[in-house]
């Protein structure tokens, strides 16, 4: 019988174990959410990170249109095959901005999922920086000004999809799984979000 992979990779603090930040943030979490999140377990042993990050996002996320930055983060995550990000960034486009089955479509066929130009480039250099930074071009930047889109707006969705980049690596290099809430999704959403590790059965 084969062995179940053990993951996540590293053992997160235990949260009766946990004191100090890594406490309040378990705390937080319960108090939001009625669990403690993998993610918030994944910045366990560096709190301290944890609280950069959020730092940086937050003020990236701040300066966006919330659905443009919704769209970043999942064309990043998507292009990172990041389940953790596009479950969580595909159920806030679902909730706040468009129906599950829309959202699904933008997923699956962006092209024809009625974006209109400006959300299309706005995507695809979302996914080019995530994909790789080096392949953007003048072009690629020129398109969005044509569109009418500022430099300020320009480095806000670059930044965004960097910061995703580093979010997804952190959370899959330590082999983190999305939240096993997730599974609760509607399927014909869930199941196109999930892109790369799956949702935690625990």
């Amino acid at each position: 019988m084969a062995l179940k992979t053990r993951v996540p990779f590293i053992d997160p603090i235990d949260e009766a174990e946990a004191t100090g930040k890594v406490a309040e943030l378990y705390e937080e979490d319960r108090a939001d959410e009625g669990y403690v999140a993998n993610l918030t377990r994944a910045f366990s042993h560096a709190p301290e990170v944890a609280d950069a990050w959020g730092s940086l996002i937050v003020t990236v996320r701040k300066r966006m249109d919330q659905r443009r930055y919704e769209l970043v983060s999942v064309a990043a995550a998507q292009r990172l095959r990041s389940s953790y990000c596009m479950l969580a960034h595909g159920s806030i486009l679902a909730t706040k901005f468009y129906a599950p089955g829309h959202v699904a479509r933008i997923v699956s066929d962006r092209a024809n999922a009625g974006l209109d130009e400006t959300d299309l480039a706005v995507m695809e250099l979302a996914e080019k920086v995530a994909a790789e930074a080096t392949a953007v071009t003048q072009s690629d930047v020129d398109r969005l000004k044509r569109l009418g889109l500022t430099d300020s707006e320009i480095f806000d969705i670059v930044a965004a999809a960097a910061a995703r980049a580093f979010l997804t690596k952190l959370i899959d290099g330590l082999g983190f799984q999305p939240d096993s809430a997730y599974a609760r999704m509607e399927p014909e959403l869930r199941d196109v979000l999930v892109v790369g590790r799956p949702i935690d059965d625990a």
